[in-house]
């Protein structure tokens, strides 16, 4: 499984997607100004992934407070987790995960900043699984609407590169490629960043499911000739 966003040993790794598809480069972040800039860049894109990112980096914030005061350290934290949210402020998940890893270390409070620490790391993780197994069951519930057969048209890139792994609209592609669906996909380009182009064929690639690349504006066309069966975005 491709694997865009791992929180590990207090660090951050991402596939930069800019390089994608010449290049598979992974790119390591130790602290959260640096996550930030990642976000800014575009090395991590799709809302998921984005909060995803912002999460490790609130941990990884949260770990370079120094203070042993309480409330001095609630106050830096906040103002971290402020500056993390401004990073992408269009991705929503990046605010939602902000906010949830705040109430994480507000509910640990009680049991000292060491913990309140070890919980938000914690938690990062707990949000990378429940992100690929929310796409998982995205995927089963869809693949009950592919036909075997079926020609998918699809836009931008919502796949695993824009989650924490296996993606959503390409979640059902690739499950009913798994439960050996003969499909075929048509991915449009994506103007003007290529997320269609650079990042959806390369995924399909790698999981040898068959798929043509067209320009935007041939969309249009190849419906009108009948030649897709469902859109999935």
């Amino acid at each position: 499984m491709i694997k865009p966003v791992l929180y590990e040993n207090g660090k951050l790794i991402l596939i930069d997607q800019r390089k994608l598809p010449l290049e598979e480069i992974n790119c390591e972040y130790s602290s959260y100004q640096e996550v930030i800039e990642a976000i800014k860049a575009m090395v991590v894109r799709g809302a998921p992934a984005i909060g995803l990112a912002g999460a490790a980096a609130f941990a990884i914030g949260s770990h370079k407070i120094s203070t042993k005061d309480d409330e001095q350290f609630f106050n830096e934290l906040s103002s971290i987790g402020q500056e993390i949210s401004q990073a992408r402020p269009t991705a929503v998940n990046l605010s939602w995960a902000i906010e949830r890893m705040e109430r994480v270390a507000l509910a640990v409070r009680h049991l000292g900043l060491t913990s309140v620490k070890k919980r938000l790391s914690q938690e990062v993780n707990s949000m990378i699984l429940e992100d690929i197994e929310i796409n998982q069951k995205i995927g089963y519930h869809g693949n009950k609407l592919i036909q075997n057969g079926d020609t998918i048209l699809t836009y931008c890139n919502a796949g695993a590169l824009a989650t924490a792994g296996y993606g959503t609209a390409l979640g059902v592609i690739r499950t009913a490629w798994h439960d050996r669906k003969k499909i075929k996909v048509i991915a449009s380009e994506t103007r003007p960043f290529l997320q269609g182009a650079r990042l959806t064929t390369w995924e399909l690639m790698k999981d040898d499911i068959p798929v043509v690349l067209i320009t935007d504006n041939m969309a249009g066309y190849l419906m009108s000739k009948g030649l897709i069966n469902k859109v999935i975005v």
